[in-house]
Formats: structure tokens, sequence, C-alpha cells
């Protein structure tokens, strides 16, 4: 049983996707923390001074507080964002990375079944003739 779970735990997939979800949560508390300290108070300025988290609405005996949605709303926008570039960053990254690559000569192996397809494609170009 220990056996199957560390071959489980450590096997690349798991431990890259570990690794992301740790890198995931710090970067979340990063742009939290750019959420609220810088865009929500700049936010706030430009509506008029207003605290953004604080706003609110009394319905009947319910107080809604659709500032705390908003400035979540903010850092999940901020977030997927971020994430878009990285992503896309990385995918061009990839890109790089194949182009760059070398295709191989072919081998004489290769060149001698290319002869023979060839020379069979002809035959068969002749006969239907």
């Amino acid at each position: 049983m220990f056996k199957a779970f560390k071959e489980f735990a450590f096997r690349g997939n798991v431990i890259d996707l570990a690794v992301g979800v740790i890198l995931g949560a710090a970067f979340s508390g990063i742009i939290k923390s750019l959420v609220d300290s810088i865009f929500m108070p700049l936010i706030g300025i430009i509506i008029g001074g207003i605290d953004v988290k604080g706003l609110s609405v009394e319905v009947g005996n319910a107080n809604l507080l659709y500032g705390q949605f908003l400035q979540a709303s903010i850092e999940f926008i901020l977030i997927a964002f971020a994430l878009f570039l990285f992503v896309k960053g990385i995918n061009a990254f990839r890109r790089k990375e194949e182009t760059t690559e070398e295709v191989a000569a072919p081998t004489t192996e290769e060149k001698l079944l290319t002869e023979i397809r060839d020379a069979l494609v002809r035959q068969q170009n002749e006969r239907m003739k």
C-alpha cells in the first residue's frame, strides 16, 4: 500500500500539480493585496472617496454587501488575466523551442524507402494511362 502511494505521490504530474497549487495560492495572496491596497482605493477615489468594500444596500432587514462582491470580482478578473498572460508566455516559449529544434536528416533507410515509394507511384501512374 505504501509503495503504491509513494509511486503515485512522486510521479511527475502530481508533483507538478502540487507546485502549481502552492504557487497559485501564493499568487492569489499577492493579487488580493494588490487589489485591496492599490486598485480598490483608486476606484474609491474615482467614485468620490467611497470605500468600495464597505458598499452595501439595505433591503428590508437584510444588508447586502455588494462592495465585497465587487472587490472579489475584481480580484478574480485580475488573477484570471495574470494567469492568461502567464500561460500565453509559456505557450510562446514552447512554440519557440519547437521551431528551434532541427529536423534530423533522413537516414539511408528512409531515403531508400522514399525512392521505392516514388517508383511504385510512377509505375501505378503509368498503368493508369
